[in-house]
Order: structure tokens, then C-alpha cells, then sequence
């Protein structure tokens, strides 16, 4: 147990990546990275954190802006209910009188589970927590040949318990900043690179010859199909937005007026549609074509099909007035899904 520490560490000093949040001993600067990193790769991260924290530099910046704005700086990143959580814990800490310090109120803030309190108060304070996360899951589960499913309750006991007894409890932050970027770089999810392994010698899964069959996985996600049809609307300099209060994805976030089928349908059966009828003022022309078809977005858990179309209306319509109404350069202002974001870049912006 002792060397896969040493070797994790030595391996750390030689390999690790130089990021950031590293630099820095702040645990609001570690929290920021975190909560970003939760669903997002570090390549694709990197550029998000650093314009967050230059304009959110500090817990009082971040609790005082309004949630259109955090939404507005996390555009693209998805998973907006980070966003939103991230904003009410700042909030709820600038009533404190500095951020929280032990395990137990970090992992009481919004948005915090117990591998983030874990990596926040094992970087910024050093404290004996064990961080778990996928990459951690990998390592172990192959160096240790465990076929426990890493998705079943026993499975996510055993493994906070095996990190915990691994733990390098004199060096928790350099530990834990190890065992992930090894995960990260070394042991990767395909095509690990065995040969160069420093713990090649003592791996289970690779003496057994079975490296990719770990971790194993329990359950498959079910995957739905939803299927979006969009309405830009061109009426002079305006065009019109709507936000999104459901709780469903992209929640709070603007876009464009939409119809959502069960089913994909035809332009014929949209434009017949009642709904789309009912965004009309009666008896109003108006011109209506598709600009992009089938656009395939994937999410966690759905796969969206859009449907983007343009409608023109005359300048003095009354059409669409239950829908915010913008002028087309303002767009930017407001923070909206990739999806629709990607439509204006490519079409529009």
C-alpha cells in the first residue's frame, strides 16, 4: 500500500498537468475548478474557468451578479444546474464570515457531494479526504481486479472505502492530485498505455489480461429521443426569445420559441400544427421556411432532434406577443443553450 503512493506521487512530480487552479491555495478558486470539471474534460474546461474567475475573482463578485449573467458565463458548458447551485452557495457563503473550512459545511453547501468536498478540503486545507471520482474508480478497479459494478451501492461503499485506506493521509492533496491525473493520462478509459506503467508489475487486470473489461458497470442508461422544432423569428430588427422555467434541461436558460414533438413530423404536419398556429396573431401572413434540418444534439440522458425555421413577419405585426422581444444584436446578451447557440453561430452571428 505504501508503494502505490510512492509510485503514484513520484509519477505525479514527473507527469502532472500544470493547470490553474493548482497554483492556488483558495478554496473558492478550487471550488470554482471543481464544480466545472464535475461534467466537463479539462481541455474543454480550461478556457471556461479562467473567464469565470476573472470575472467572478472572488465569492462577493459571484454573489452579487444575477443568475442571467453566471448563466451568460457558463454558456456551453452545460449541465446549467452546476451554474445555478454554484450561485446559490456563493450567496449563502458571502453571509459567512469566510468560506467554509471542515468537511461537513463545504459538503452543506449547493451543488457539493462528497467527491467535491473531498477535493476542496483536501487541495486548499490539506485534510485526510479521499477523492472519488471516475478516474479513481479506474485505477483502483484494475490495479486491485475489482468486478464489484462501480454503479451499485456496494460498489460505490467498497471503493470510497478502498480510497480511504489508501490515502496518503501526510499528503492528501499531492495523493489525491496524483491518483486522478494518473487515471487522466496513464490509465486512461481506451488504450492505456500498460507498457510504460509504473504499476504494471502489480495489476491485476493487466496480469489477467482483462485492463478494458474494468471498471465494470452494472446498469446501461436508458436514452431518449426528443425532438425540437425552432422558430426564429425575423420582424424587422426584433426577433423574440423565451426562457425556459421548466424543470427540465436547460432550465432558465433563453431560446428561441419552440415546439417540442413526441415524434418526428413533417414541415407539412408543423405547420399545421396548432401550436404553432396559436403564435400567430388570426388572419397575419407571414413567410415560413426550414434554415437547418435534423441537427443531432446529445445529451447525458436524450438525444435531440432540431428543426430550425425562419419566420418573417412585417414590422408592425403583433404576432408572438406572449415571447420577449429583442433586437437581433442583443442575442448575445443573453445566455442560451450550445444548440442554439451553434445555429446562430453558424447562420446568424
Amino acid at each position: 500500500m505504501n508503494d502505490l503512493k510512492q509510485v503514484l506521487i513520484n509519477w505525479y512530480k514527473e507527469n502532472k498537468r500544470e493547470l490553474p487552479w493548482r497554483e492556488s491555495s483558495d478554496p473558492y478558486i478550487i471550488w470554482i475548478s471543481e464544480i466545472i470539471l464535475q461534467q466537463t474534460r479539462v481541455a474543454q474546461g480550461y478556457d471556461y474557468f479562467v473567464r469565470f474567475v476573472t470575472r467572478f475573482p472572488n465569492v462577493e463578485t459571484l454573489s452579487r451578479a444575477t443568475e442571467d449573467e453566471v448563466l451568460k458565463y457558463w454558456q456551453g458548458l452545460g449541465y446549467y444546474s452546476r451554474a445555478r447551485n454554484l450561485h446559490a452557495a456563493a450567496k449563502s457563503i458571502s453571509m459567512m464570515a469566510e468560506f467554509p473550512k471542515t468537511y461537513a459545511e463545504v459538503l452543506s453547501l449547493k451543488g457539493v457531494g462528497e467527491y467535491t468536498a473531498a477535493a476542496i478540503c483536501s487541495f486548499a486545507y490539506n485534510l485526510p479526504y479521499a477523492v472519488v471520482d471516475g478516474n479513481v474508480y479506474r485505477v483502483l478497479s484494475r490495479w486491485m481486479g475489482i468486478d464489484t459494478p462501480i454503479d451499485s451501492s456496494e460498489g460505490k461503499k467498497l471503493f470510497a472505502a478502498l480510497a480511504t485506506e489508501l490515502l496518503d493521509k501526510k499528503r492528501p492533496a499531492i495523493y489525491n492530485q496524483a491518483i486522478m491525473d494518473f487515471g487522466a493520462l496513464q490509465c486512461t478509459p481506451a488504450s492505456p498505455n500498460c507498457l510504460s506503467c509504473p504499476l504494471s508489475d502489480s495489476c491485476v487486470a493487466l496480469q489477467k489480461g482483462a485492463v478494458n473489461l474494468y471498471p465494470v458497470k452494472g446498469h446501461s442508461v436508458k436514452v431518449t429521443n426528443r425532438y425540437f422544432y425552432y422558430i426564429y423569428v425575423r420582424m424587422g430588427a426584433y426577433t423574440f426569445l423565451n426562457r425556459r422555467t421548466e424543470n427540465d434541461i436547460w432550465k432558465n436558460l433563453f431560446e428561441l420559441p419552440l415546439i417540442e414533438t413526441k415524434i418526428a413530423i413533417s414541415d407539412e404536419e408543423l405547420y399545421s400544427n396548432p401550436a404553432l398556429k396559436n403564435m400567430f396573431m388570426e388572419g397575419e401572413s407571414f413567410e415560413i421556411h426550414c434554415v437547418s434540418r435534423n441537427v443531432k444534439h446529445v445529451l447525458s440522458h436524450r438525444i435531440i432532434y432540431a428543426n430550425f425555421y425562419e419566420v418573417i413577419l412585417p414590422e408592425n405585426s403583433h404576432s408572438f406577443s406572449s415571447y420577449l422581444k429583442i433586437k437581433k444584436e442583443e442575442m448575445e446578451d443573453y445566455a442560451v443553450s450550445k444548440l442554439v447557440h451553434n445555429f446562430f453561430e453558424k447562420y446568424y452571428l
